[in-house]
């Protein structure tokens, strides 16, 4: 009897094929009329910054400045990993990530995964259908950051109901359980919804969680940096608080909405508030220098080599 011939891992995952990219005037003007965008959000939003009243606040600690650092590179990091696996990213690529996360945090939520998708197409080896990983990758992340929104608030409950929302723990934990059922459907609808294989999608889930971990981490090592004395129970809180916010579709600067709901709720003489507020307004003032000098740079580049 014959025995059946074992499948290499080539045959069973076949090689993604090259996508032909075509110069349209959606390929050739996407990009550059997003950079432009983000160019003006930031310059719009730098006029009612008091930047040196902000930057007054910022502790000189080398800590404070390491921690933020890593946090604010954490993401579009992870996301390089991603892409450079599905499209063979070049390093540049982390550059078009950050203006992705900018245009996302200044102009529109969402409004950088249509920047990335221009960028892409003229400097990434695209492979399979382009815009279906985007699209795959973000609802992957929506998913891993609704699973770990509704653990932590689970872990957290006792920790809310000291915020003082004007309803109790359990509510707001049901309210959170809610951001499951999306979740739920997703994986029920997978196979219409995703068009990745499925050993991709696996990888960038744990990448996406991974993320989440690291950037929850770092927030509250940021905010222990400058206020030592605060008790984890408040950390765990701000960090439920922050998560549930950064799950608001379409709205941009979410950092400062949190800070602004921290003032709502323990009051804006509270330290916590003014620590918040602080750094909530130096990551905006991060955002806008940054991407006005990173947009400003490929508008220039992209004139020199007309």
């Amino acid at each position: 009897m014959n025995q059946p011939l074992a499948l290499t891992r080539a045959e069973i995952f076949p090689p993604l094929t090259p996508t032909i990219v075509r110069k349209t005037f959606l390929a050739r003007w996407l990009a550059p009329l997003l950079s432009a965008a983000i160019l003006v959000a930031a310059l719009w939003q730098l006029r009612s910054l008091d930047v040196a009243a902000t930057l007054h606040l910022v502790p000189r600690s080398p800590l404070f400045w390491t921690i933020f650092a890593a946090g604010y590179l954490v993401t579009p990091f992870s996301e390089w990993v991603i892409y450079r696996r599905l499209w063979q990213l070049p390093a540049s690529g982390i550059l078009a990530l950050l203006r992705k996360r900018i245009s996302n945090e200044i102009v529109l939520g969402y409004s950088g995964e249509l920047y990335f998708y221009g960028w892409a197409r003229k400097h990434a080896t695209m492979v399979g259908t382009p815009f279906g990983a985007i699209k795959d990758v973000s609802i992957l992340s929506a998913v891993v950051a609704n699973v770990c929104t509704l653990g932590l608030a689970l872990v957290s409950w006792q920790a809310l109901g000291a915020l003082h929302f004007g309803t109790d723990a359990k509510v707001m934990t049901v309210s959170a359980a809610s951001m499951a059922i999306p979740s739920i459907v997703t994986l029920v609808m997978r196979k219409t919804l995703l068009t990745l294989p499925r050993p991709e999608l696996g990888r960038i889930a744990v990448i996406h969680f991974l993320r989440i971990v690291a950037t929850t981490l770092f927030a509250a090592l940021l905010w222990a940096a400058v206020m030592p004395a605060a008790p984890l129970a408040w950390w765990l809180a701000l960090a439920t608080l922050r998560l549930l916010v950064s799950r608001l579709p379409l709205l941009p600067n979410k950092d400062i909405v949190f800070a602004g709901l921290v003032a709502f709720t323990v009051g804006r003489t509270s330290d916590v508030t003014a620590v918040l507020t602080m750094i909530a307004g130096l990551w905006l003032v991060t955002h806008l220098l940054l991407g006005a000098a990173l947009t400003a740079v490929e508008l220039v580049t992209m004139e020199r080599t007309k």
